[in-house]
């Protein structure tokens, strides 16, 4: 069985949503026996051309990596009816699409939960990779969750425009840094690693996205907001090596269904309470009472 991949904007080394995708299909690969194969816009100039250099390839599924990728996606999958593609990310209504979703506000609640715990200024940031339905929803988790430890709570929030640059990331960072934010959040791919490293530098507190980036600014990273993509990946693979098909046209994955959650804290030590506090709240989002 054979899976392609058209990957999102940055492409591998985004240090995020790429580089997760990519993980699932390697498990995918060394697990199942899958064979697959990768396109990145650098390369193919557009989404379209790399969607279709990919059927040609008589790969049995292909995915479109984000949001930024369905116009170009149904486009193909309207002249390819045959074909089977899954859109990641975003919602298509064509009949050979599958669509998997995640319930990024649920993890997003529980950074934002995390943030307002830790925070000392009562200042907290958050930057968005671009300013869309798909990061908007990270962004209101997160003020939902901080809101709900502490009301009065500051957020400031700002959308690069771009989820490439991290020096934008180092840029919008040093700002919010001087309005007192002292924990910042950022769901915008590359652009947010500039935000770890500038937190780093700048000694205040950061929560990373989509992987565990602790790694990548050690004294800094509390925690990140886990979005499975390779888990995702993984059984879309597996249903294609039990059924021949992707068998389920449209998923939503949340904490439930382990598709969003926390990395370990890290960082900081929280107290029993807080502990408990991060605890009630997370059951609140697994009983729909959040």
């Amino acid at each position: 069985m054979k899976i392609g991949i058209m990957l999102s904007d940055v492409g591998l080394g985004d240090q995020s949503f790429s580089d997760s995708a990519f993980k699932g299909l390697v498990r995918a690969r060394d697990e199942l026996g899958i064979l697959f194969d990768y396109r990145e816009i650098k390369d193919t100039k557009t989404y379209e051309k790399g969607l279709t250099e990919l059927v040609k390839q008589g790969n049995d599924v292909i995915v479109g990596l984000g949001f930024m990728v369905q116009e170009d996606l149904e486009k193909v999958a309207k002249k390819y009816p045959k074909q089977q593609f899954v859109l990641i990310d975003a919602v298509s209504n064509l009949q050979n699409v599958s669509s998997i979703t995640f319930k990024a506000d649920q993890g997003s609640y529980l950074a934002g939960v995390v943030a307002a715990l830790t925070t000392k200024s009562n200042v907290l940031g958050f930057i968005g990779g671009d300013d869309v339905p798909t990061i908007q929803q990270f962004s209101e988790g997160f003020q939902k969750g901080a809101k709900a430890v502490k009301p009065n709570i500051t957020i400031i929030e700002k959308y690069a425009g771009n989820f490439g640059d991290d020096k934008l990331g180092s840029q919008i960072t040093k700002q919010m840094i001087a309005q007192k934010a002292d924990v910042i959040y950022a769901a915008a791919g590359f652009t947010g690693v500039g935000m770890l490293k500038e937190a780093q530098k700048e000694k205040v507190l950061a929560i990373g996205v989509d992987t565990d980036q602790y790694f990548y600014a050690e004294k800094a990273v509390v925690t990140s907001m886990l979005k499975h993509v390779d888990v995702a990946l993984f059984e879309i693979a597996a249903q294609l090596t039990k059924k021949g098909v992707v068998t389920k046209k449209q998923q939503e994955l949340g904490i439930d269904e382990n598709g969003v959650g926390l990395a370990p804290i890290r960082v900081v030590s929280l107290t029993k309470e807080q502990e408990d506090r991060l605890k009630k709240e997370k059951e609140k989002l697994t009983n729909g009472n959040y």
